[in-house]
Parts: structure tokens; C-alpha cells; sequence
């Protein structure tokens, strides 16, 4: 009985038959979201590289293939794609041209150098969504503070950056012309203030079948600094309105092409009606309960679907809250955890921590999730739980 296939047999099968498991994957960006792809990663026996500028980022202590280098240098980025056969993202400053270069000469970008262009620039994002006829908020194109001047008019407004804002840097809320003061002197976007009701993000997947996926909408609740302060999963908006703003995110990830993540935030005006805020072309901050919340996280599904395999079942295990752990105010050094102790001695909460040598104030340090059946009983657990563990330093 014949039991090992030899060349004549592998030669005759499709390449969709087998998985390819020492493909070689290069990740431009070594942060956290990097950190938590390599789970599923580890888990399938991928051949995983890094790129990062930062000698300490979360990825270079875990992983041995990690390259120290910019991931914006083209020379470095067509060096570092040639030595793979797929690049993808965990960050979308990357240097876009070597990308379309490396496309060209045969390796696999997922996402498409084009998309990444395409969201990393936030005027470039609201003219999608007009061109193709997708629900958000009015917005005036600047190019500097005396065009945000020109156009006072239009306040209330945000004043976003076109490129490079993440985390609540990059955008300023302008209420009248007393405002104008805080206005960036470069270029960017006005965006007119929404009256909302909630703040919602959809996370999609589209592999390179053209095959989709999305998650239970996610309601997103902000503190002062314009970042997620936590979320709870799902949303706890109507059945027609969770299937409204599914639909209008794999509409978007459809018309991008896209192979890979969506994450799409949204606004739920008063009014009822749905708008796009802003969109990212990875993993991101709004799926991370996913990982113990949901059958497939969505770390496993950016894997998924880069490497054309079945999409997973985005199923939710429980209802669940996932609360970021960032840096407290004042302390800047060597981070000092306070609380862990105590906050794993709740039952079903799970601590996630990025590696992050250096603390300093509203940096992104970590997560946890809370999982329960009842959703009463979750939201009191995040008003306890919530402020459990903080992150400091040591002054001396």
C-alpha cells in the first residue's frame, strides 16, 4: 500500500490541496498588533520576518527573524520584500512605491499597495466614500491654517491631519473661530461634527477568493484624548442596524478590493442614520476582544485571508468588553505594572501585554477583555474593573 506521495503525485495537485507552511511572510511593522498575529502564526508553523525602526519593539523580544530598519525607507522595504513571498502590514505608514515595485516583480502585497495608499491618507478616504456614494460626514479639503480660516463657517469641525494622526494625535476640534489658534498649518481635512448617537466599528474580512466575512459590530466609548477607552461586543443597537453597518463595511472592503482586514468605524447619528468615520487596512484596537471573545480572532482571520485559505467563523463565544491599559499621566520610564495581581484573580478576565519596555502618558501598554453572559452584569464589571491596573514608572 502506497502511504508518502512522491514528486509525480505533489506535481499534480492543486495548490489550494495543501498548505503551504514554511512560506515566508514579511510583516512591515514589529508593535503590538505584530506581537498578536504571532499566536496564530506559531500556530500554523509560519516562516514570519519583521520590520521595524525600533530595536525594542514588542515583536524583537519574542521573535528571532526580526529585522531592525524603517519600514517608510524605500531601499530598506524592496530589500526586505525580496527575501518573501507575501508582505503585509501592521501599521499603514509604510513606503507605498517600493511596495508597487515588489508587486511588479511577483511577490504577494496583502494589503494592495494601492489600498494602503488609498486610507493612509484621510482626504484621500472622504473622497472615496463621495465617489462611491458611501454615508458620511460633510468635510472641506485644507491645505493649512489660513484655509481652515477661510472656511470658519463650517465649524464645528475637526481638523484632521491627512496622514499620520492615530490615537487621538492629529485631530482638533474646532468649535468657533476662537478655536482657530489649535488649527494645523498643514495639510488636511475639515470634518463637520456629527451629532451621534453611538460610536460603532465593523472589522470585515475579504481573502483573495473574493470570499467575506464580518464580526458583531463593536460600540467604541472614547475618553478625553480622543482614544478608545473600551469596547463592548456586540453593539447593543437593533438587528437592522447591526446589518446595515455589515453591509456598508464589506461594501467599502468590496469596491477597495482589498485582501486582508477592514476595520470600519462608524457613527450612529440621532437621527438613526449610519456614517463612515475613518477605516484601517489591518488588525486593529476594535477587534482585540476577539481573541477570547470570538471562535476565530481576528489575528487568525488577517492570516486567513492573506493566504487564501476558508474564512473563520466570527461567531461571538459570550457578550464582552474589552478595556485598553495605557501609560498613566506623569510617568514616563521603564513601566511598572500595578494591579495585575488582583485584576487575574477575577473569573473570565484575560490580561494582554504588549512588551512595551518604556511607559509614558496614554500609550497604548496592554488590554484585557472581560467575558459574561449577562450584559448587566458586564457593564458593572467595567466600571469595577476598569481603572484595576495601571501603568507607571519608577521616578528614581
Amino acid at each position: 500500500m502506497k502511504t508518502n506521495m512522491d514528486d509525480s503525485d505533489t506535481a499534480q495537485l492543486n495548490s489550494d490541496d495543501y498548505f503551504k507552511q514554511q512560506y515566508r511572510v514579511g510583516v512591515l511593522g514589529g508593535g503590538q498588533l505584530g506581537q498578536m498575529l504571532l499566536g496564530p502564526a506559531i500556530a500554523w508553523n509560519l516562516d514570519v520576518r519583521f520590520l521595524d525602526p525600533d530595536p525594542n519593539a514588542p515583536c524583537a523580544k519574542y521573535w528571532p527573524n526580526f529585522q531592525v530598519g524603517s519600514y517608510k525607507d524605500y531601499d530598506t522595504v524592496l530589500a526586505f520584500g525580496r527575501e518573501v513571498d507575501l508582505i503585509t502590514i501592521e501599521i499603514e505608514g509604510v513606503n507605498t512605491d517600493a511596495l508597487k515595485v515588489l508587486q511588479a516583480e511577483g511577490k504577494l502585497v496583502y494589503p494592495q499597495p494601492e489600498v494602503i495608499e488609498l486610507i493612509k491618507d484621510k482626504r484621500l478616504q472622504k473622497q472615496f466614500y463621495a465617489d462611491n456614494g458611501i454615508p458620511t460626514s460633510e468635510f472641506v479639503i485644507v491645505n493649512n491654517k489660513e484655509e481652515v480660516a477661510v472656511n470658519a463657517s463650517f465649524f464645528p469641525a475637526f481638523n484632521k491631519l491627512a496622514q499620520g494622526g492615530f490615537d487621538g494625535r492629529g485631530v482638533q476640534r474646532l468649535n468657533s473661530e476662537a478655536d482657530l489658534d489649535k488649527a494645523f498649518d498643514e495639510p488636511g481635512l475639515l470634518e463637520k461634527l456629527v451629532d451621534f448617537d453611538k460610536e460603532l466599528s465593523v472589522i470585515v474580512a475579504r481573502n483573495t477568493k473574493g470570499e467575506m466575512v464580518g464580526y458583531d459590530p463593536v460600540e467604541l466609548v472614547y475618553h478625553e484624548q480622543n482614544m478608545v477607552d473600551y469596547l463592548i461586543a456586540p453593539a447593543d443597537i437593533s438587528a437592522i442596524v447591526a446589518a446595515d453597518a455589515q453591509e456598508i463595511a464589506k461594501e467599502i472592503a468590496e469596491k477597495l478590493g482589498i485582501v486582508g482586514l477592514l476595520a470600519v468605524e462608524l457613527f450612529l447619528e440621532k437621527s438613526g442614520r449610519l456614517v463612515v468615520n475613518e477605516i484601517a487596512p489591518r488588525p486593529h484596537n476594535s477587534g482585540h476582544h476577539s481573541i477570547d471573545a470570538c471562535i476565530t480572532s481576528q489575528f487568525q482571520q488577517h492570516w486567513r485571508a492573506i493566504l487564501g485559505m476558508p474564512l473563520g467563523n466570527t461567531a461571538l463565544r459570550s457578550e464582552a468588553a474589552m478595556i485598553n491599559i495605557v501609560g498613566a499621566e506623569s510617568y514616563q520610564g521603564k513601566a511598572l505594572y500595578l494591579g495585575a495581581k488582583e485584576l487575574l484573580e477575577e473569573k473570565n478576565v484575560y490580561l494582554h501585554l504588549y512588551g512595551k519596555e518604556q511607559t509614558r502618558p496614554h500609550r497604548k501598554m496592554g488590554h484585557f477583555t472581560i467575558l459574561d453572559t449577562d450584559r448587566e452584569r458586564l457593564i458593572n464589571k467595567i466600571g469595577k474593573l476598569k481603572n484595576r491596573i495601571s501603568v507607571i514608572s519608577n521616578l528614581d
